[in-house]
């Protein structure tokens, strides 16, 4: 039953973006939505900006092993990121009309900066999207028993969200992301309402958490430790800024103001939801003591998922696996695509100057297909966590990109 709705599911998601896709006329459609959404669908793009793989499972994870201090780049650092791009953006980008950040990096300064920014931007969205390839392959492999295994289910979830990003762009993105953040939302919820039951409500868990110094937040420590702390921190949260899939989200609305707003909303919607699968898993540790510590030593991304698997019914387990698949294909979709059509605009136009709109639109899904087979190739091979994959991404972009921007 669970795996037949796991099925049905995909189905469905791959039927909604293809039909965005008919909508998709032109290469502004593609890399912007056309600039057109209206608020409700702007923060939930931009709320899914980081509700993917590193939010379920890599966050949670690290929650489990090292406390809030362990967690302060995700989600302390990644939800101030998405309120301080939003409101940059829309007070100073959105009016320039630009489809991407390398366009104003050429505008301000000049065509070599363009291409490097571009590099930079380009090149650290392969350990972020990675990640979430890695995440897919790991819910396919649990789904199943083993049945697909890890790699396996790393293609198919790849081929899956290539397929509508590639034929709808951000549209497609955008939409889905609408109707799966509502999945990802309830479907948390219900979750984390059941496993409170198990535990005898949230306030024994969250003084559990206490008592183990889980909630410690800042360092006691040396200076290096607070300089560890703080470097985390900022990396992520001015890192992530100059992020081409931040910047579209953002610019895709049908209005600076709206663009300000839906920033704001998504960005502390992010925060706050986070800490719903931080609680599922670190009650794992109440419920099962000795099965998930021993797990928490070998394999901690596992905890969550293990923990549905054996703890809840059928049902629930379908609705967290449909919320966990919705938060990780909305996240990879659109990560998918904005080095895709940042690539195109800034370093392959340069080729191919007087090329028109239909022709950039084929070139950018041209790279879109080749991106998705060099970060499958990266994700096959990398031993990395989830959680570490997507952290070191943004060190690039903090130094290469955002000191210009």
């Amino acid at each position: 039953m669970l795996i037949w709705f796991v099925v049905v599911y995909l189905l469905v998601s791959i039927a909604i973006g293809l039909y965005a896709a008919t909508r998709v006329h032109n290469a502004k459609d593609f890399a912007v939505a056309g600039r057109s959404l209206p608020l409700p669908v702007v923060t939930a793009t931009v709320f899914a900006t980081w509700f993917g793989a590193e939010a379920v499972f890599g966050v949670s994870a690290t929650f489990v092993k090292d406390g809030l201090r362990g967690v302060v780049a995700d989600p302390f650092g990644a939800s101030l990121c998405l309120i301080i791009a939003g409101v940059f953006y829309g007070t100073r980008l959105y009016r320039l009309n630009v489809l991407t950040l390398g366009d104003f990096f050429r505008m301000r300064y000049n065509r070599t900066v363009e291409v490097l920014t571009t590099v930079c931007i380009v090149a650290s969205y392969l350990g972020w999207v990675s990640a979430q390839i890695k995440a897919l392959g790991l819910v396919f492999n649990v789904v199943t028993a083993g049945a697909i295994p890890t790699q396996a289910g790393m293609i198919l979830g790849a081929l899956i969200v290539l397929t509508y990003t590639s034929f709808g762009g951000m549209l497609s993105v955008a939409i889905l992301d609408f109707v799966q953040m509502g999945v990802v939302m309830g479907g948390m919820l219900y979750i984390g309402y059941l496993v409170s039951g198990m535990t005898g409500g949230v306030e024994v868990v969250v003084s559990q958490a206490a008592a183990a110094g889980k909630l410690d937040f800042f360092p006691a420590g040396s200076a290096a430790e607070w300089l560890t702390f703080l470097g985390a921190w900022i990396t992520m949260m001015l890192g992530s800024v100059p992020q081409q899939d931040v910047f579209q989200r953002v610019t895709s609305a049908r209005s600076a103001k709206i663009a300000i707003g839906a920033s704001v909303l998504g960005g502390s919607l992010y925060f706050c939801f986070t800490f719903v699968p931080m609680f599922i898993a670190y009650s794992a540790t109440l419920i099962a003591p000795e099965q998930f510590n021993a797990l928490i030593e070998t394999d901690s991304q596992l905890v969550l998922p293990t923990l549905v698997l054996e703890h809840t019914p059928v049902f629930a387990q379908a609705i967290f696996f449909g919320a966990v698949l919705s938060a990780i294909m909305s996240c990879s979709s659109a990560t998918l695509l904005a080095p895709s059509v940042a690539f195109s605009e800034n370093i392959v136009r340069g080729f191919f100057p007087d090329a028109g709109d239909h022709a950039f639109l084929r070139m950018m899904r041209v790279t879109l297909v080749c991106f998705t087979a060099i970060v499958l190739g990266f994700a096959l091979n990398s031993e990395a966590s989830i959680f570490k994959m997507v952290e070191n991404a943004y060190k690039v972009t903090l130094a290469g990109a955002f000191v210009p921007l």
